[in-house]
């Protein structure tokens, strides 16, 4: 088992329909480290560390987003900040 951490921006409709409520409850579900923000851009930003096939998971969860919303793009690169315990939802950046 491969361990895992990216960055993501998810682009689109995706502040003011639950979206990070969405991410927050999938990342849980799936027991991975990270978090999740709005953006003031109207993007959302996360970080999400665990085994990489749950990761891929949870990255195709993003790209569905709550039915609410609607996802236009989800912006990848590999995350090489601090190691992360736990999931969650930080301030608005």
């Amino acid at each position: 088992m491969r361990h895992r951490a990216v960055h993501v921006t998810i682009t689109g409709i995706v502040q003011g329909v639950g979206y990070r409520m969405f991410v927050e409850r999938e990342a849980e579900r799936r027991a991975l480290a990270g978090w999740v923000r709005n953006r003031r851009d109207g993007s959302v930003e996360a970080v999400f560390s665990g085994d990489d096939a749950t990761v891929a998971a949870m990255l195709d969860a993003c790209r569905r987003g709550p039915s609410a919303g609607r996802v236009d793009g989800v912006a990848l690169e590999e995350y090489r900040g601090p190691a992360l315990t736990r999931f969650t939802v930080l301030p608005t950046a």
